[in-house]
């Protein structure tokens, strides 16, 4: 029997939530912490959470830790969820990861950018293949930051693994995106704007059915109100909440991004949700700018 994926399907076409990871006074990560995150965006309304992304630092996380967050994740959600979990790295160590999400009943992978200097289309294509045939009950959603790939080569990879269903989509050029959609298929697959609130109106205009966020850690309610606004062709309401959040994403994409997961995690700590510390390669924002963070987050619907 062919599976069809429906319910992964419907699941990216949602706000996708990317959770922090927390950590304690100690540097480690805060398990207790990190529940009480999850809970709340689930009480909050959100059905779609992506542990080990980008604003989860995995890239700073170690294996384990990685190892760790997942099986956290799949244990608070429950069924009130479905998971997407981030895999990435070497294609071993890829593997292993969606594997480990396989049997704690995760219902996709998303597969990070591969990170390597010398990136062909031809591997990019057996990179994800080879992760995709390894889980082939899963939904499998690349993450694409490249601007140089090919819509043509999403499909070639589609056609040789049907669970390939997603993408978020991360290039930030609207016009790309709707050629790169045409090109692999925009019916074949659910594209996700995976540049979150401020490209989602582009996004959603040219094809896109979901977007990812951090900001969603902060006010669930700000994100699904977009959402709703974006799914009944509203975008009129769409832009009033992307005003509302315009400085919030300017401070967070500033200086190349150095400040997005840290953004975040300074607005949580407003709110007293959530220690502030980062890891390297990022840093806390300074005292002089913790105030404008807190003044934002303030005026929200929280």
């Amino acid at each position: 029997m062919t599976t069809t994926f429906e319910s992964q399907r419907a699941a990216l076409a949602d706000v996708v939530a990317i959770p922090v990871t927390p950590f304690a006074e100690d540097g480690t990560v805060d398990p207790d912490t990190y529940r009480a995150l999850l809970r709340r965006l689930l009480d909050g309304g959100v059905r779609t959470l992506t542990p080990n992304g980008n604003t989860g630092e995995f890239y700073a996380l170690t294996p384990e830790e990685r190892q760790s967050v997942t099986e956290l994740t799949l244990g608070e959600a429950g069924e009130g969820a479905v998971i997407l979990v981030g895999v990435g790295h070497d294609v071993p160590t890829a593997v292993a990861s969606a594997r480990h999400a396989r049997e704690l009943g995760a219902a996709m992978v998303m597969v990070h950018q591969p990170v390597h200097p010398y990136v062909s289309q031809n591997g990019w294509v057996d990179y994800h293949r080879a992760i995709a045939e390894a889980v082939p009950e899963l939904g499998v959603v690349p993450y694409i930051r490249n601007a140089q790939l090919e819509g043509g080569r999403l499909a070639e990879l589609a056609d040789l693994c049907p669970n390939v269903i997603g993408v978020k989509y991360a290039v930030p050029d609207a016009a790309r995106f709707a050629g790169f959609a045409r090109d692999a298929g925009l019916e074949r697959f659910v594209w996700v704007a995976g540049l979150a609130e401020p490209y989602a109106p582009s996004y959603f205009s040219a094809g896109a059915a979901g977007f990812t966020s951090g900001l969603v850690n902060v006010a669930p309610a700000v994100s699904l109100n977009m959402l709703e606004a974006l799914r009944s062709g509203d975008y009129a309401a769409a832009m009033k909440v992307w005003e509302q959040i315009r400085r919030f994403e300017e401070l967070r994409a500033a200086h190349a991004s150095a400040n997005n997961v840290t953004v975040v995690k300074e607005a949580l700590a407003s709110l007293g949700l959530c220690r502030r510390e980062v890891r390297p390669p990022s840093r806390p924002l300074p005292e002089s700018e913790r105030a404008e963070v807190a003044a934002i987050v303030a005026g929200w619907p929280i």
